[in-house]
C-alpha cells in the first residue's frame, strides 16, 4: 500500500524493525509524549505495528493493540519530526483504525498530548470507567501498562501525567 508520496510505502512491521522504531520513538519517549516501554515489550508486540517508510528510511509507526472484546489501543503512534505535516499520521491512523474494523473492535482508545490531531480522526475525551464494572475487574488482571492507563489507575498516573484518555466509536 502506497501514501500520497510514491516514495512512501506503508507495511507491516518485522521483529527486525524493532530497533528502528524505538529509535523514531525515542525523541518522543525523552519529551514524554510516548510511555517508555522495554524493549522487550516492542518485540512481544511487534506484530501490532505498521510503519511508514521513505526507501530504506523509517518516517512513521504505529501499533493496534487488543485490549478486550470491544476495546483496542492505538499506541506509539509518531512521525519522524522532519516528515510532520504530510499526512503520515493520519494514514498510519486510519490504516489501525481499518485494522480493528477488521477485528470486530467496536471503540478505540488512546492517551495522547495530541487531542486535537485525534478529535479530527472523530476521538472524544473520556473521564471515568469507560468499561462495565464485571469487565472492569476482568481487565484489572492484565499486566499490560496500556490496559492500566485506560482503566485510568493510580499507580500509571505519574507516567501519564497531562496526558488525555480519547476514545472513538467505530
Amino acid at each position: 500500500m502506497t501514501l500520497h508520496d510514491p516514495e512512501l510505502v506503508i507495511r507491516p512491521a518485522l521483529a527486525t524493525d524493532v530497533r528502528r522504531i524505538r529509535a523514531l520513538v525515542k525523541s518522543y519517549v525523552d519529551a514524554r509524549a510516548i510511555v517508555p516501554k522495554p524493549a522487550v515489550a516492542y518485540y512481544e508486540g511487534v506484530q501490532e505495528f505498521l510503519l511508514v517508510e521513505r526507501g530504506d528510511r523509517l518516517v512513521g509507526c504505529g501499533a493496534l493493540h487488543v485490549m478486550w472484546e470491544d476495546v483496542a489501543e492505538v499506541r506509539t503512534l509518531a512521525v519522524d519530526p522532519m516528515e510532520k505535516g504530510q499526512g503520515i499520521g493520519s494514514t498510519l491512523l486510519t490504516e489501525l483504525l481499518q485494522r480493528a474494523r477488521t477485528l470486530a473492535v467496536k471503540r478505540v482508545f488512546c492517551l495522547t498530548f495530541e487531542v486535537g490531531f485525534f478529535a479530527r480522526h472523530g476521538f472524544s475525551e473520556i473521564e471515568g470507567e469507560p468499561v462495565a464494572a464485571d469487565v472492569y475487574a476482568e481487565m484489572l488482571q492484565s499486566y499490560d501498562e496500556g490496559v492500566a492507563e485506560f482503566l485510568d489507575l493510580d499507580r500509571v498516573k505519574p507516567n501519564t501525567l497531562g496526558n488525555h484518555r480519547m476514545l472513538l466509536t467505530l
